[in-house]
């Protein structure tokens, strides 16, 4: 469970990790390969994941479903919220 968590903090700290993290990265593999301009934030997803599941191991927690699922409702977190939101808004009015 704790590495859920982790992988859901992670994910939802992806765009704060572009800059810093991704865009030095980034540089480095355009030595070697081409990359499109949208692939940055993938890049920092990834060294956000690669953090969490170094931490999961560390703390003994978590496998690798819950890890993704954690990762990618974390990276989806505030479009999630804003959907549901809308929804209960929309019920609300109704």
């Amino acid at each position: 469970m704790l590495g859920f968590i982790v992988a859901a903090i992670a994910g939802f700290i992806t765009p704060q990790l572009e800059v810093p993290a991704a865009r030095p990265v980034a540089r480095m593999l355009e030595q070697h390969i081409t990359l499109e301009a949208a692939e940055t934030r993938l890049i920092a997803f990834i060294i956000a994941m690669l953090a969490a599941g170094v931490i999961a191991s560390l703390l003994d927690s978590g496998s690798a479903f819950w890890m993704i699922l954690g990762g990618a409702l974390g990276y989806f977190a505030t479009r999630l919220v804003a959907a549901a939101r809308a929804a209960m808004d929309a019920r609300n009015e109704s």
